[in-house]
């Protein structure tokens, strides 16, 4: 049996290749070109997953697929092996933001975990926004001041275009020279959370921020 081995943002890297593909088809591209697409898509494919077995690389490969029908049911299928966001209790929850002492924790019931690279909420009565990222196999998460911009702008984290907040969040950085020294980092992201998990394609920016906020060496 095949064990679950895809991450969220790998997930939807995967479909924007597919997405680039079918383009491909419907715009009666030379078959070189179609060819050449499919190939270099394959290829990104394969470098997110430089460990997989003969089966996961043989569910992987889409060279074969031509129809829309294909490359949908290619899609389904790996569907099935994502892995889940790692669920959390509202208690551990908690304990990670042990300042935060009347912290309201979302409905963790409602939360699609396969569908979650990062969990964030808001607290608006405090315009505080709450990040949660498995970061080198630790749970780790950080409290965010959050202003809602009036214009559409590019998320840091997804990088789409969209309706962003501007977050900022303030760290404690050890400094030879002036052990009190503080740094406020801040970024636009989705507002909304799970528009930004259904388009992040990469945790690459997300690390460093979170590393930076946590006072973290990369």
């Amino acid at each position: 049996m095949i064990e679950k081995f895809i991450k969220n943002e790998q997930y939807n890297f995967i479909k924007n290749q597919v997405a680039l593909i079918k383009d491909s088809y419907k715009k009666n591209s030379d078959p070189s070109v179609i060819r050449a697409v499919k190939e270099l898509a394959n290829a990104k494919i394969f470098e997110l997953f430089p460990s997989v077995t003969g089966e996961q690389s043989e569910m992987l490969d889409l060279s074969k697929k031509r129809t829309d029908h294909e490359f949908d049911q290619y899609l389904k299928e790996l569907a099935h092996y994502l892995l889940p966001f790692p669920q959390q209790t509202e208690q551990q929850i908690k304990k990670m933001f042990p300042k935060a002492k009347k912290l309201k924790v979302p409905d963790l019931s409602r939360v699609n975990h396969e569908q979650v690279t990062y969990l964030s909420w808001t607290n608006i009565s405090t315009n505080k926004k709450y990040i949660i990222y498995e970061l080198n196999e630790k749970m780790v998460g950080i409290e965010c001041k959050y202003a809602l911009l009036n214009k559409d702008n590019i998320c840091s984290f997804c990088n789409r275009f969209g309706k962003v907040a501007f977050i900022s969040t303030i760290t404690k950085t050890k400094k030879a020279k002036n052990p009190d020294y503080y740094k406020a980092i801040g970024n636009y992201i989705c507002f909304d959370s799970s528009e930004c998990n259904g388009k992040i394609t990469s945790v690459d920016y997300l690390t460093v921020f979170l590393k930076d906020s946590l006072g973290e060496t990369c």
